[in-house]
């Protein structure tokens, strides 16, 4: 069992709490991006930086020829946080509300315990911004010269968890997160009065006929046995009770696990969408946005985390997830290298932690020791 110091502890909860309150958006994360190459100069670990702010740190092993790469994200989200949380976002309007904070106070951990220690391959530290917002901070990491050059054999990342106990981590060994796209539909037609619909284009009968049409494509296009998701959460338009709008807007994601049928499906929602626009007299404008491919967790990868941290921890707090329709910009990693991503329980009875995504969101810091201790395991027994 890996002993975590108390001091060591002290500074994780000390890294935590500046990030917690000085979160930062996606691609703006200056601040954070300053204070992670300060701890790593502390730690006289080299980096190199990626992107407008990502960090990639590097410690030299035994065997040069091999590298093991560690991710975390840090950028926030643009929500007000809940004020009776222990610790409360100085930056109005943006909170860690996806524990990304955690993730890199973890990461910074992990490295002060590492980096003395003399490794068999070569270990990297990346620290990536702009993991929620599309096109995502990975690519910028993917397509640095020095990634390439030192391109991991394995890849791992946590994730925090309210839905598991603090103590608790889940793998998915295969595939693991959906992969997901951005849908905008524009309609524009003549616009005019509500009493006289006969010389306009109804324009929001013909978005709700878009809408259910659409919907035959997760009911009856779709495989059975392939998992997708279709779902608009955005209806728009500029107008009043007795007016006919000249312009409406949907915004929606569609979410799956099948290249072949991610592709075929946004060619049917252009294909509908046009046909029953241009039928009711309405000229459509339809954008669909590429987003993060299917998070894969490389089988044979995830069974030796799972044997790993069963030994770490006990064979009861480490559990087999199934797959899930959210989103992660991890899955770029994995589409390109063995991948394993793991999720960190953040709850407790006396501390429940609340939903991602929400004003509510704060992990119990117990979890900084169990995360830190999950890496440096997964790192410290593989040869």
């Amino acid at each position: 069992m890996i002993n975590i110091p108390p001091e060591l502890l002290t500074n994780a909860r000390m890294h935590y709490t500046y990030l917690h309150e000085h979160p930062e958006l996606s691609f703006a994360e200056e601040q954070t991006a300053a204070y992670i190459r300060r701890t790593l100069d502390c730690l006289q670990i080299q980096y190199t930086n990626a992107g407008p702010t990502g960090i990639i740190g590097f410690l030299p092993g035994r065997d040069t020829s091999r590298t093991i790469a560690l991710r975390a994200d840090f950028d926030a989200l643009p929500i007000s946080e809940k004020e009776d949380h222990p610790l409360i976002s100085r930056n109005p309007g943006i909170m860690h509300a996806c524990g990304h904070d955690l993730h890199t106070a973890v990461l910074l951990g992990t490295a002060e315990i590492l980096a003395t220690r003399s490794l068999p391959f070569n270990l990297m530290f990346i620290f990536q911004h702009g993991e929620e917002v599309l096109p995502g901070g990975a690519r910028d990491i993917i397509g640095n010269v020095f990634f390439q050059t030192h391109l991991p054999e394995w890849i791992i990342a946590l994730h925090a968890e309210p839905d598991l106990p603090v103590g608790q981590l889940g793998i998915c060994p295969g595939q693991y997160m959906a992969s997901g796209d951005e849908i905008s539909i524009t309609l524009h037609g003549p616009g005019g009065h509500a009493a006289l619909p006969d010389q306009s284009a109804d324009l929001i009968l013909i978005a709700s006929h878009i809408v259910v049409a659409l919907q035959q494509i997760t009911s009856r296009n779709a495989s059975p046995f392939i998992p997708t998701v279709l779902t608009f959460g955005h209806f728009r338009c500029h107008s009043m009770m007795n007016i006919i709008p000249k312009e409406v807007r949907l915004e929606g994601t569609f979410r799956t696990f099948d290249e072949t049928w991610r592709q075929e499906a946004k060619t049917r929602i252009r294909r509908i969408t046009t046909a029953i626009a241009e039928s009711m007299g309405a000229q459509p404008a339809i954008e669909i946005t590429d987003g993060y491919p299917c998070l894969y967790n490389q089988p044979e990868k995830a069974e030796q985390a799972i044997g790993i941290l069963k030994t770490e921890f006990g064979e009861k707090q480490v559990i087999r997830l199934g797959r899930r329709m959210t989103t992660e910009d991890f899955a770029r990693y994995s589409q390109l290298l063995p991948a394993t991503f793991i999720r960190l329980g953040v709850s407790s009875t006396t501390h429940p932690a609340g939903k991602l995504h929400t004003p509510e969101f704060f992990p119990d810091l117990t979890a900084l020791e169990t995360g830190i201790r999950t890496l440096c395991s997964l790192i410290l027994n593989n040869d």
